[in-house]
């Protein structure tokens, strides 16, 4: 296999494990919606700062914000050094939310891998730690 396939097909294979972790282990919160307070599970964060984050344009992560605070899982906070802007912060809901989610997402892996043998099991530990050095991590 040449460079530029492996590269054709290691994005796909990624594209698609993502795609699935995302739809497949959790009903509970639209994809966007947990990409969002996966941000805000960092620390806070303005509305624009989030916008950058998830490359939308600022209309578009007010609605995301807007249903994330109705569901009571941000809080909007004064800005400690901007009177204008607002801080997004997570609340305990918030922070509870995204552990159930994490843990869906992880059982639903550690499902998919229960039906690989040891050796494919190891090759993909191998392979996680190689994708990780492609992202930069």
């Amino acid at each position: 296999m040449t460079l530029p396939g492996l590269a054709n097909d290691l994005r796909i294979a990624c594209q698609r494990v993502s795609r699935r972790v995302r739809f497949e282990s959790t009903d509970e919160l639209t994809p966007h919606l947990v990409s969002a307070l996966s941000h805000l599970k960092k620390g806070p964060l303005t509305p624009g700062q989030l916008a950058e984050l998830e490359r939308v344009a600022p209309p578009s992560m007010t609605r995301t914000v807007n249903c994330l605070v109705e569901k009571g899982l941000v809080a909007r906070d004064d800005h400690p050094s901007d009177g204008r802007c607002k801080l997004l912060v997570l609340t305990d809901a918030g922070r509870a939310t995204m552990n159930r989610i994490g843990q869906a997402r992880d059982d639903w892996m550690l499902h998919q891998l229960e039906g690989l043998t040891k050796p494919e099991q190891d090759l993909l530990k191998e392979a996680a730690v190689l994708l990780n050095l492609v992202v930069g991590q």
